[in-house]
């Protein structure tokens, strides 16, 4: 069974291109319960937790709460720089390692492994057999995500991103449901935070939706993008109290088995 064509390795690799690092930082944080989860899921086992796919180091900074070490793997080296130049990046706990999760060599075994809108772009077989190989014997898959409640302007928004997005392939699909009926995936369960009030700019809101697969700008012709950006802040602006938005963010944590 073959994964859905918009997340194959060539919109994964947006991911490496400094627009997308760049905006990246403009994405709303995850709210502190997510780690009050982890913390619960890293249990008596050692304090060791892989964050694969780390990005800059959005999960990977607030997981030193609950670990002795985080080893944090991305493929992209400017991801990692973004997250080494941050506030703790350069915590002697925190070991950021450049390659994927494919082929990297790490240093099991991990009471935890998280996956922060990641594990999608992985080669998802391969994954999770070297998930079962790293993990301690009570270890535990996390696969954890950003959630937003509905906006007044979704719907109009989403047209928009239908309309401008680079990935021609885009398909609504749901990560876990793909993994299970793989037979990749025993769920044991999943949790969702509360939402907290988020509030910036709305341009720094455009520049979160630049982060995302489809909107990378060195990939948009300039034009694309102007007009894009246009369209969102006349989109926003009746809903704006001085020229910001609050969105409404939660996080959810789904914790597994890997199998297959």
């Amino acid at each position: 069974m073959q994964k859905p064509a918009h997340l194959g390795p060539e919109y994964g690799a947006q991911f490496r291109d400094a627009s997308v690092v760049d905006a990246y930082r403009f994405r709303p944080p995850y709210p502190a319960e997510v780690f009050e989860i982890l913390g619960r899921l890293v249990g008596a086992g050692p304090p060791v937790v892989l964050d694969a796919g780390c990005g800059n180091g959005d999960l990977a900074l607030g997981l030193l709460g609950i670990a002795d070490r985080v080893d944090a793997l991305d493929p992209s080296a400017a991801m990692l720089a973004a997250g080494q130049a941050r506030p703790g990046g350069d915590d002697p706990r925190l070991h950021w390692i450049a390659g994927t999760m494919e082929d990297a060599p790490l240093d099991g075994p991990y009471a935890l492994i998280t996956t922060g809108e990641s594990l999608h772009w992985m080669d998802w077989p391969v994954a999770m057999r070297r998930f079962r190989e790293l993990l301690a014997p009570e270890g535990r898959l996390a696969i954890v995500n950003r959630t937003e409640q509905p906006n007044p302007w979704a719907a109009a928004l989403q047209q928009l991103i239908n309309q401008y997005s680079t990935n021609r392939d885009y398909q609504p699909y749901d990560l876990v449901h793909e993994l299970t009926q793989r037979g990749l995936l025993h769920v044991v369960a999943s949790e969702l935070t509360e939402f907290r009030p988020f509030t910036q700019s709305i341009n720094d809101f455009i520049e979160s939706i630049h982060s995302r697969n489809g909107f990378s700008r060195d990939r948009m012709t300039i034009e694309a993008a102007a007009a894009f950006d246009r369209a969102v802040q006349t989109l926003l602006q009746p809903y704006a109290v001085e020229d910001t938005v609050t969105l409404l963010i939660g996080g959810t944590v789904v914790s597994g088995l890997p199998t297959g």
